[in-house]
């Protein structure tokens, strides 16, 4: 079947792959109708982590059942399912919890201490779902069933980017009638500012610096926009909010950057220098004492791609965080990757109603042999890309 292999640093190329096929009693494959390209899967294509050639990318997929295995019960062949991009067992510990995204039976190999995940470095032997077909592991857990038909890009956001931006408003313990400030307007902060809006939120303002992605955040979030590159974020948030907002949420994570009014050096602006520690620190500015904050953007202990503009400790995850100032308000930070079960089936369910519609963030469905261009063009930031769904 065909794939998206990652061949090296900014080098993807749709190959033959082989075909995959039920391995447990417990497993189905699937037959891939869409998946997406994830901000995540662009530290791959960097070589910001330690991915070897020859993965097959893809975490976000959804399709229909085409063989199960003789142990599932609850699907069959035709059933349309998203598939969560935690490899979950279901039955241990913290699957038990309800924290799926760190279950400690699926990944006794991989460099993560506890979770499992498709086509991710360290995430587990499990093929991505970039490609034409997918096998999903412990389906009776995993598969979240679908209508048969409709909705299909909204559908596609429930395997990570939906879940995961609510998950940054549930670790910042964001209240109907709060104020937010979320830095990111990539997939992942418009999801987080748009279930801001759908919980309530009374001002909600969102942080980056691509004006095509602020725009969605104004027209569908009801956000205030913030472009970092016209002054300092915290005091552009303090001076039209009148103060420090009530909660926090960091849907960046370590690839971070400055401004280039910000620079120091009289070399010219190169857009790539980056600040690892920054957006956690402007958090802890701008979110009052006894806030909390939900870091939900990508931090990794190991950064063998990282450039040369920043320090070899912070190649290794150790940032320069403000902690004694952290202290000194009192507020609490939470972190990590989304327990998709947790929140999945509900926003399902608000899809269906109509009162979700979290599709407004593709801005290209293609086939699966224009991966290559759609990875160039999304790692660019080119304005009008925000997420990209890939149809096999």
């Amino acid at each position: 079947m065909q794939g998206v292999v990652y061949n090296g640093p900014h080098e993807v190329a749709v190959e033959e792959v082989d075909d995959v096929e039920i391995q447990n009693p417990t497993d189905v494959v699937i037959d891939v109708t869409s998946t997406c390209i994830c901000g995540s899967d662009l530290h791959m294509y960097e070589g910001r982590t330690a991915a070897e050639p020859g993965i097959v990318f893809g975490h976000e997929a959804m399709g229909v059942v085409d063989e199960v295995g003789e142990g599932v019960s609850s699907l069959e062949v035709g059933d349309r399912i998203s598939v969560p991009f935690n490899v979950a067992c279901g039955h241990c510990k913290n699957c038990e919890e309800g924290k799926t995204g760190f279950c400690l039976n699926v990944n006794q190999e991989g460099s993560v201490p506890a979770g499992g995940a498709y086509g991710y470095v360290g995430m587990g032997p499990y093929q991505g779902g970039q490609a034409e077909r997918m096998r999903v592991p412990f389906a009776d857990f995993n598969a979240l069933k679908l209508p048969d038909e409709g909705h299909e890009d909204d559908f596609a956001l429930l395997a990570d980017i939906f879940p995961t931006g609510w998950h940054g408003t549930e670790l910042a313990d964001l209240q109907p009638g709060e104020s937010v400030a979320i830095f990111g307007a990539g997939p992942v902060g418009l999801m987080s500012a748009y279930s801001a809006k759908i919980k309530g939120a009374s001002e909600i303002y969102v942080v980056d610096r691509v004006p095509s992605r602020l725009e969605l955040a104004e027209e569908h979030c009801d956000a205030t926009a913030i472009n970092f590159e016209d002054g300092n974020p915290v005091e552009q948030i303090i001076d039209e909010h009148g103060g420090m907002v009530n909660k926090g949420v960091d849907a960046v994570g370590y690839q971070s950057v400055e401004p280039e009014s910000v620079r120091d050096s009289d070399e010219p602006y190169d857009p790539t220098k980056e600040n690892p520690g920054v957006l956690i620190n402007q958090l802890i500015r701008v979110v009052e004492p006894k806030g909390r904050l939900g870091i939900i953007g990508l931090y990794v202990p190991e950064d063998p791609g990282a450039p040369e503009t920043i320090s070899e400790m912070e190649a290794q995850g150790r940032l320069g965080i403000d902690f004694g100032k952290l202290f000194e308000k009192g507020q609490g930070l939470a972190t990590g990757q989304c327990d998709v079960k947790s929140y999945n089936r509900y926003l399902r369910d608000l899809i269906i109603s109509g009162r979700a519609e979290p599709s407004f963030v593709v801005s290209h469905r293609v086939g699966l042999d224009e991966a290559a261009e759609m990875y160039d063009r999304f790692d660019n930031r080119e304005e009008g890309f925000t997420k990209v769904i890939l149809e096999p």
